[in-house]
């Protein structure tokens, strides 16, 4: 696993707060967010449908809109290390 910080969340108080880490050996991205509320779970889970509720391996989690360049950049390692 070669895991790489990325970013947190430029507002945060550096305590439990969004952060993004790219994982360029297996090549993903990790994220680290704050649980959403139960309806917005289940509006999550009512757009698809097809997929049913989430499972309890998987989460959903909130990243705010000021994090979209870390989530670029985190993208763009994991991009570089498919081309190694």
């Amino acid at each position: 696993m070669a895991v790489e910080f990325v970013g947190i969340d430029p507002d945060t108080d550096r305590d439990h707060c969004p952060t993004v880490w790219a994982d360029t050996a297996s090549q993903e991205i990790l994220l680290q967010g704050w649980k959403p509320s139960p309806a917005t779970l289940a509006a999550c889970e009512a757009r698809s449908p097809a997929n049913g509720p989430v499972p309890a391996t998987e989460a959903v989690v909130r990243i705010p809109a000021r994090m979209i360049s870390i989530l670029r950049e985190a993208c763009d390692a994991v991009e570089r290390a498919q081309l190694r």
